[in-house]
């Protein structure tokens, strides 16, 4: 395995540029909100691949669902499969499909994910016959994998199978040169072109560490858009433990 853990955003940036246009798994490492779908979406781009983005978030699924959400089930596989559905891996042909918080997987459903990993093949529930993807896997977790591989929690031979090469996304408070723009980004998207920071809402930004990092600054600059209703933005409109 070929380990690249980084913390530099401009490394970052650069490594992006160069495992992109590859093959390889990629597993990303960071806080929660940190932008690690963000730098997903990035490689997939640089990739050029032309089938879709696939983003699963393998937390929010329940446990009895998660195999049909992935690999998909056929017509009467269980109570409610009315019909034959496709699963996010078949969905990602051609294109790359993202893990969000792969350390919440179960361990049934990594042994499944590491036949994927190794061949691409996999079964729909309910099916015996195999289908197969080409789609690329890119992971993320805000968890430290290796200390639940020594617990039995994870699968060691699915961590090495995704961490072909690692990428530490820093949280927003080491990337402070990117809190401004971000928020310029956010603020137009969510209340037009015209929408204004005062100098007193930038100081505010700049100064605060965004513990929920871009996450937190999404949510933070999509209530002030609504509050300030595309004029100037200011300290009032932003959430108190900003301001404070």
């Amino acid at each position: 395995m070929q380990s690249a853990v980084e913390s530099d955003l401009g490394q970052l940036r650069a490594l992006i540029g160069v495992v992109g246009p590859t093959r390889a798994s990629v597993l990303l490492l960071g806080e929660t909100g940190a932008g690690k779908e963000v730098a997903a979406r990035a490689i997939h781009e640089q990739s050029h691949r032309k089938g879709p983005f696939v983003a699963v978030n393998c937390g929010a699924i329940p446990s009895t669902l998660a195999e049909s959400a992935c690999f998909g089930h056929v017509r009467g596989a269980f109570t409610g499969a009315i019909k034959d559905r496709a699963g996010r891996f078949e969905l990602a042909h051609g294109g790359t499909i993202f893990l969000d918080e792969i350390s919440e997987m179960s361990p049934q459903l990594q042994a499944k994910l590491l036949r994927v990993t190794q061949d691409g093949r996999f079964r729909r529930v309910g099916s015996g016959k195999e289908l197969h993807t080409n789609a690329r896997i890119l992971a993320a977790t805000n968890k430290h994998l290796e200390a639940l591989i020594k617990e039995g929690r994870f699968r060691e031979d699915l961590f090495y199978r995704l961490a072909v090469v690692e990428l530490g996304v820093p949280p927003l408070r080491e990337r402070r040169e990117d809190i401004l723009p971000l928020a310029a980004h956010f603020i137009a998207q969510f209340g037009g072109d015209k929408t204004r920071f005062s100098p007193a809402v930038i100081e505010g930004l700049e100064r605060y560490p965004w513990p929920g990092n871009v996450r937190e600054l999404r949510n933070a600059m999509e209530r002030a858009a609504l509050l300030s209703r595309g004029g100037v933005v200011l300290p009032e409109h932003l959430p108190g433990r900003v301001r404070g």
